[in-house]
């Protein structure tokens, strides 16, 4: 039996579609400050404002640029914003997911050498951007399934 002053777990009521958008809003911001944080971005001097120059690796691995930081950063503020609904916390899983899967094809077609590669994208990101994608929209497309049957 619960206490009366236990406390109340703030995602209750809350619809698992939102928790799930709220999740990846937050991986994002996070994301996206860490790639501006020196000893978690080595290279750290190496930062350029976007293109293949820039020789900054969040942990060691994934290339970043202040541009593809910028893009990570934006995207987990639009993220918090539209997980205030359910329509929105749906839009933002399925539009996130859509963005990184291009993001995807992007670095799987882009030359990394050439100013082309203005993200600053290397096989690391590109591998990184099939997962963030794929796994922003499952919880997108499963929300939807399941309005449609009540």
């Amino acid at each position: 039996m619960a206490h009366s002053r236990a406390r109340r777990n703030p995602a209750d009521g809350r619809a698992p579609v939102r928790r799930a958008a709220s999740g990846f809003a937050v991986l994002l911001l996070l994301l996206g400050v860490l790639g501006f944080v020196p000893g978690i971005t080595s290279s750290f001097a190496d930062l350029r404002f976007a293109g293949p120059a820039s020789g900054a690796r969040l942990f060691g691995l994934f290339q970043v640029s202040v541009l593809h930081n910028v893009v990570h950063l934006a995207l987990g503020v639009a993220g918090l914003l539209l997980a205030r609904t359910v329509a929105g916390a749906r839009a933002f899983l399925l539009g996130g997911g859509a963005v990184y899967l291009v993001l995807w094809l992007y670095g799987l077609a882009v030359d990394r050498r050439t100013e082309a590669n203005v993200l600053a994208v290397n096989r690391a990101d590109t591998w990184l951007h099939l997962l963030l994608g794929v796994a922003m929209l499952a919880p997108g497309l499963l929300a939807g399934r399941r309005d449609r049957r009540r």
